[in-house]
């Protein structure tokens, strides 16, 4: 009972860090303008997203526009894009398939199969978080390295947006819940082992007879 609960919160962290990605994944806050020396005081500030960048005004008024090109887009924002889509499809491949194998579903007869079922779901979710942290340091790489290159004008300089920092959180629920399901996957399979039986030897008597007890 323990491990179905357990494989539900996991499948539940597994949810929200997939939720998470699909959050971090449309937010334009992946980079924004950073205020340093003669950019202290700005009437606007700049979001730059995988989709699209926005430019809101001091008076609260926003105006976002769609990348036009995506071949001339950084090598960064394709690939964030790339693995980000390919997180949310895989994600949702996840959850199909832990539910299919979770404890409390009927969906297949409790067994071996189910186990290895559920672990190749903790296995999925573990692998989204993996595949979401490539563009989430990468950006952060970038974002780190121009702020503190002298070479880089102030006006270009940014810093790391929202978005990333939900992207972390998501990747970490996805980390987590997967391990989750699989720890009490593998668990759960070693409680429903049968246990090994072994018989005593069964050794004639006296008269060359066998023991009646040893056919109990």
């Amino acid at each position: 009972m323990t491990s179905a609960a357990l494989e539900i919160l996991g499948l539940g962290l597994g949810i929200l860090g997939w939720v998470g990605v699909i959050l971090a994944c449309g937010l334009p806050m992946w980079q924004v303008s950073a205020f340093i020396d003669v950019n202290i005081v700005v009437a606007q500030t700049i979001w730059e997203g995988l989709w699209m960048n926005c430019v809101v005004q001091s008076t609260g008024q926003m105006q976002c526009k769609v990348y036009d090109s995506i071949l001339a887009l950084p090598a960064e924002v394709q690939a964030g894009r790339a693995l980000t889509v390919i997180v949310a499809l895989l994600g949702l491949v996840a959850l199909m398939v832990t539910v299919v194998g979770a404890q409390c579903t009927n969906c297949i007869r409790p067994g071996k199969v189910k186990s290895r079922i559920v672990i190749a779901g903790g296995a999925i979710y573990i692998l989204c978080g993996v595949l979401v942290l490539i563009p989430l340091c990468w950006f952060a790489n970038i974002v780190i390295s121009d702020f503190y290159d002298p070479t880089v004008p102030s006006s270009k300089k940014r810093e790391m947006g929202a978005a990333l920092y939900i992207g972390w959180a998501a990747t970490a629920l996805l980390l987590f819940g997967g391990c989750l399901i699989c720890c009490c996957s593998c668990s759960q399979r070693d409680e429903t082992s049968f246990p090994v039986k072994y018989s005593a030897p069964r050794r004639p008597t006296s008269n060359g007879e066998y023991d009646k007890k040893n056919y109990v």
